[in-house]
């Protein structure tokens, strides 16, 4: 009996777990307290970190493959829609199905701003390889600048999948951040004046731009940019579903059900990836570091070309909406609102500020297919 209590006793986690396991236990806490009380982009994080939990606990097996009679766990199941590239594509069809690209058509010479954030990806890719990261390493870190989690997560499980926990982490903190961590760059490049300056409304957008716009795009850079087409195509076609007004229910579900499912699958197991031996690593530290280099140099470069455009419109463009040009859909967008109108209470920035916006999700999709035709 005694013998039995002890076999019963070493078949547990508590004397199995590892010094490691215990600290991405702590880590995965840590993660969830930040998706709960402060609310730092919980629809993802908490997921995310729910599965980082389950990956570490001792003899689960939730992410063992099949061997033998063994079916294999849960999580080994559901990460195959990362692995396959399906996942995310299906976030960009609901993304595309909620966003209005109305400021965007109304507004063309915004695609600029959105163009220019991206240089953080490149930038930080060339500071990756620098320190000794390979070059599919690399891409994957920078397209972290992009501030775009679903598109991060494509082109890692693509380029590097064992960097798949760490990026992803890495690339939601920060998307959470942008309250934080936008204002003081903005403020920084900007000058009292500028950051003052009221912009015209946008004129109407008809119906039928609205319906081409999504037809065009997809036509123009899927012939330029083949590999940029599961993400973009998405995207894409949840925008022509909500602008045709004809298929009610597929934008319902798209807005909806299909979206909430494929978060919660995309965040558990992304999370699962975050096993110890993988995280608790020098590299995720460096990645940590280079994606906040990433995210704010392209934060920079938005605000810089929008003072470009400041000088060129003769003071007519406020130069605050090109930090915008990241694409953490809306929230960036938000932030621009909140601090134009501290400097000008009668300022309203916000749908200016949806342009780049938009703009950035376009451009960060185009980026992971550029990156993804040369090293993929």
């Amino acid at each position: 009996m005694i013998t039995r209590l002890f076999d019963f006793l070493n078949s547990t986690g508590y004397a199995n777990i590892t010094l490691g396991q215990g600290g991405m236990i702590i880590i995965s806490c840590f993660l969830m307290y930040l998706a709960i009380k402060k609310k730092y982009e919980p629809l993802l994080l908490l997921p995310i970190a729910f599965g980082m939990l389950l990956a570490n606990l001792p003899l689960s097996g939730i992410m063992d493959g099949p061997v033998g009679d063994s079916v294999g766990g849960l999580l080994y199941y559901l990460y195959k829609g990362v692995k396959l590239g399906i996942y995310p594509p299906l976030i960009f069809l609901g993304v595309g199905a909620m966003t209005d690209f109305g400021p965007l058509i109304a507004n063309p010479k915004t695609l600029i701003l959105g163009a220019a954030a991206q240089f953080g990806i490149f930038f930080t890719l060339l500071g990756a390889l620098i320190l000794g990261f390979s070059p599919t390493e690399a891409s994957s870190i920078g397209i972290i600048g992009g501030a775009d989690g679903p598109t991060a997560i494509f082109l890692t499980a693509k380029l590097a999948p064992h960097l798949l926990g760490s990026i992803a982490v890495a690339a939601y903190s920060y998307m959470a951040l942008v309250p934080i961590i936008q204002p003081p760059i903005m403020r920084a490049l900007t000058t009292k004046e500028e950051r003052q300056v009221v912009m015209k409304t946008l004129r109407p957008v008809s119906k039928t731009e609205r319906i081409l716009f999504p037809i065009l795009v997809t036509i123009i850079v899927g012939l330029f940019l083949p590999s940029a087409v599961p993400l973009l195509g998405s995207l894409m076609f949840g925008n022509l579903m909500r602008e045709s007004g004809v298929v009610d229910r597929l934008l319902k579900t798209s807005q909806n059900d299909l979206l909430n499912i494929i978060t919660i699958f995309l965040g558990l197991s992304v999370g699962a990836t975050a096993t110890a031996e993988r995280f608790l690593t020098v590299k995720t530290i460096m990645i940590i570091g280079l994606g906040l280099v990433a995210f704010a140099f392209g934060t920079a470069m938005g605000v810089i070309f929008g003072k470009i455009m400041y000088r060129l419109s003769g003071g007519k463009v406020n130069p605050l909406i090109g930090a915008a040009g990241v694409s953490a859909v809306p929230m960036a967008a938000r932030v621009v609102q909140t601090v134009g109108q501290k400097e000008n209470p009668k300022n309203f920035l916000l749908m200016h500020a949806m342009g780049p916006n938009v703009a950035g999700v376009i451009g960060s999709a185009v980026a992971a297919g550029v990156l993804l035709s040369i090293l993929g």
